[in-house]
């Protein structure tokens, strides 16, 4: 299954999730910041749709502690604290270790080729300087832990992606990307070529802990 393939198939199907798909996309692109109050009526007059879906998105997007729903306030974004971000990319690497593992044995040829040519959008989006970076990284991992088969987990990763991705993107565009990046997805692609689970499984933790450690390098207050 493509990237492509598998985002067709979780096209929302209700209001509420057609809402809960929106507003995961706003808070992954940048577009609402922490502390920003979350209107019901101004969203939904902006999707088309009642406010009673946008409400309901509001309570998933809080059990994903992407938002908090507060007494007289409404529905805050949240932020994150530096050892907020770094707990994320922990359970992140936990999560997609597994997620790989479980993935592993379900990826065939199509799918190598389909990394192959998400490395070569993510390479291109990088020397251009363009932002799309953060999303071609998203896409490549996307692929991988969608083929876990493991819904629960899947939607749990993607919470977590969306969490980061904000920072992800501000860090990309004052930050050069490291030449490594290339060189760690194709090592990792590799070790998914070769079959090899539990390698699979500690090559993914080890490259989102080496992309923790980055981040938090230029988050950091002393950083120069």
């Amino acid at each position: 299954m493509t990237y492509a393939t598998a985002s067709r198939a979780s096209l929302p199907a209700t209001a509420e999730e057609e809402a809960y798909v929106h507003l995961q996309q706003a808070l992954r692109q940048g577009r609402y910041k922490a502390g920003d109050r979350l209107i019901p009526e101004e969203i939904a007059a902006d999707i088309g749709m009642s406010r009673m879906p946008v409400r309901e998105a509001f309570r998933r997007l809080a059990a994903d502690g992407l938002v908090t729903l507060r007494p007289n306030r409404g529905c805050i974004v949240a932020g994150l604290t530096l050892e907020e971000i770094r707990e994320a990319f922990e359970i992140r690497s936990v999560l997609e270790g597994l997620a790989v593992r479980l993935a592993t044995p379900r990826m065939t040829t199509e799918t190598f080729e389909e990394l192959e040519r998400l490395l070569e959008r993510m390479e291109r989006a990088g020397q251009s300087g363009s932002g799309d970076w953060v999303l071609r990284h998203q896409e490549f991992h996307a692929l991988i832990y969608g083929l876990s088969g493991r819904p629960k987990l899947i939607r749990q990763i993607n919470a977590l992606h969306v969490m980061i991705e904000p920072y992800m993107r501000i860090w990309f565009d004052y930050v050069e990307k490291p030449l490594s990046a290339r060189q760690e997805h194709e090592r990792l692609i590799d070790v998914l070529k070769s079959g090899n689970t539990r390698d699979a499984e500690a090559v993914m933790q080890d490259h989102i802990a080496e992309t923790a450690n980055l981040l938090a390098d230029y988050a950091s207050p002393g950083r120069r």
